[in-house]
């Protein structure tokens, strides 16, 4: 019985030490990741604002903005979800805080929501509980490029203009550090816009061509496609921080289970060479009697 203990032992030594081994590969893989992801993030951001501040003057400074993309223009039946999740697991509560979240959301209203799904985990999980995905974009949230972002914001845009969805929200993963991510919601149409006292007027009538509407109806679908982009590109770089972490945290708990393992098998060993030594003993001394 001890022989067979102590090969239970070591097979299970064996198994884990392979399983540490490609959980720490893992970890080192998203490491490398992350750290790419970050410097696309970061250069990202940096557009973002630029793109945001002007559309934050431009309101400012004008009293001309199309009422079709403010808040209180219409009455909010219809809600259009851009859900962002990943196309993998291993990555802890990456996907499903943001699943919680989309589904919280979804459960107040009382229409039946649009659905656009970022990623494979997020679209299956719908999909299974019933609802209709309207679009989906199963590619990995980072092979995803700006260009290919176009695609999934004018089919918004134009559902949003004709009436057919009355809001659109994000839903998706925001980067706080490399050990910190959080969910955040976003609408993006219709705007919530306050005059901000802290940006100064221009001190001159803006004139646009051929017209402020014309300007605005170029700038709100340049402004929904950059946050998507951004929401894409953050998610990516918060999913790569999440698998580092739960790769860590598997690695470190392998590491833990073969050091109570290997004590249990020296524990084994030493009982069993013991047990021999016993019965060599007490062998000699029945001869002798």
């Amino acid at each position: 019985m001890g022989a067979n203990n102590m090969r239970d032992i070591k097979r299970r030594i064996k198994s884990i030490t392979s399983t540490e081994h490609i959980t720490n590969a893992m970890k080192l893989v998203s490491s490398a990741k992350l750290r790419k992801a970050k410097r696309t993030f970061e250069k990202t951001r940096e557009y973002f604002h630029y793109v945001t501040e002007s559309i934050e003057e431009i309101f400012n400074n004008t009293s001309e903005v199309p009422e079709q993309y403010l808040e209180g223009n219409r009455e909010i039946k219809t809600t259009a979800y851009i859900i962002i999740t990943s196309c993998r697991g291993l990555c802890g509560s990456f996907n499903i805080n943001v699943i919680k979240e989309a589904q919280k959301e979804i459960d107040k209203d009382w229409e039946e929501p649009v659905i656009i799904a970022v990623g494979t985990k997020g679209k299956e999980y719908f999909e299974r509980r019933g609802y209709k995905i309207q679009s989906e974009y199963i590619s990995p949230p980072e092979n995803i490029s700006f260009v290919e972002t176009h695609d999934i914001s004018k089919p918004i845009i134009d559902m949003y203009d004709s009436g057919q969805i009355d809001e659109v929200v994000l839903i998706y993963t925001s980067f706080v550090s490399g050990i910190e991510q959080r969910v955040r919601t976003v609408t993006l149409l219709p705007f919530s816009i306050e005059r901000d006292p802290e940006i100064e007027p221009l001190g001159k009538q803006v004139e646009y061509e051929p017209s402020a509407a014309a300007v605005f109806n170029y700038l709100v679908p340049k402004y929904v496609e950059i946050m998507i982009y951004g929401a894409i590109v953050e998610s990516a770089t918060c999913e790569h921080a999440a698998r580092r972490i739960a790769m860590e945290n598997a690695t470190d708990n392998a590491r833990d289970m073969l050091d109570n393992l290997t004590l249990y098998y020296n524990r084994a060993r030493q009982a069993a060479i013991t047990n021999e030594l016993s019965e060599i003993v007490g062998g000699a001394e029945a001869l002798k009697g």
